[in-house]
């Protein structure tokens, strides 16, 4: 006899009520059903929060925010345990600073979430919030894929990315310690990580691309460079001109999602975004239509 392994549940579309910002009248009622007033002391923080760094200047200004308005929105957290106490799923950065705001109870969201469900939101919540650096962002992947069996493309319909910028951005892990401390500290942003990630010297080609302050594009020229020096294959890539190639790098990077120019000259061109899935679709026609 066979048995089939039940599929396991992906958040998808269902996140924005589990976090809050679903605006129907069903899930807001909902909401409000499941709103609490909790002290801040009965709160704790997820150890598997992908987000580790929580700049200074950023909690201070969130921390004058609240002590003017208050905490206008509030956090996902769960059950921990028996104890009445609860551990935070999303808005750790909002708790801390309401301990520094000197705020007592705090609203809450009460959810019944599993581990891989706490984890997913975390990532979505702070990926959609741009809140985690490129290293973050890649061990929450892996992490997702460690722990919960996630693959590649599961994780990009969850969090509205592309596949390819999944596997490119966990990549990043393989690079040596020192070039990783030059990510998070904002010395190298994700672009220049990557042009780094295929060479045979990372430390020392990062160490040259910050003392010489150059671009991702001159970055991945010196990447070109060195692979050309030890004969080792170079990809070809299509015959656009730099700011053209630019100007597409910089679009993927925003959207995480491949995109394609076409420049035809005087009669115009094409811009092509390419996604596989219908919330990816959403994703970027919520970004086109958004008031400034």
């Amino acid at each position: 006899m066979m048995t089939t392994q039940p599929q396991k549940r992906r958040l998808g579309r269902g996140l924005a009520a589990l976090i809050g910002d679903d605006t129907t009248e069903e899930a807001v009622v909902q909401d409000v059903r499941s709103l609490r007033h909790v002290p801040i002391e009965f709160l704790h923080a997820n150890p598997n929060n992908p987000r580790k760094h929580f700049a200074d200047g950023d909690l201070e200004d969130l921390t004058k925010s609240i002590r003017d308005k208050g905490l206008l929105q509030p956090l996902v957290v769960r059950q921990r345990g028996g104890t009445g106490e609860y551990e935070i799923v999303a808005g750790e950065r909002r708790w801390r600073a309401a301990q520094r705001a000197g705020i007592h109870e705090v609203p809450v969201l009460i959810r019944e979430l599993s581990d891989g469900e706490a984890l997913e939101i975390a990532l979505i919540e702070n990926i959609q919030r741009a809140d985690l650096n490129a290293l973050e962002e890649a061990r929450a992947y892996q992490q997702l894929m460690d722990q919960f069996d996630y693959t590649q493309q599961q994780l990009a319909d969850s969090v509205g990315k592309s596949r390819s910028h999944i596997a490119n951005t966990i990549r990043l892990l393989t690079l040596p310690e020192s070039v990783r401390r030059h990510i998070e500290d904002g010395a190298l942003t994700a672009g220049h990580a990557r042009a780094l990630v295929a060479t045979d010297s990372p430390h020392e080609l990062a160490e040259k691309i910050i003392q010489l302050g150059m671009t991702v594009r001159e970055a991945e020229g010196l990447s070109r460079s060195e692979a050309e020096a030890k004969g080792r294959p170079v990809a070809v890539r299509a015959q656009k001109d730099a700011d053209t190639l630019a100007l597409e790098r910089q679009l993927s990077e925003v959207l995480g999602l491949k995109v394609e120019i076409a420049n035809k000259g005087r009669n115009g061109g094409t811009l092509t975004v390419r996604y596989t899935t219908l919330e990816q679709l959403d994703d970027v026609c919520n970004r086109l239509v958004k008031s400034p």
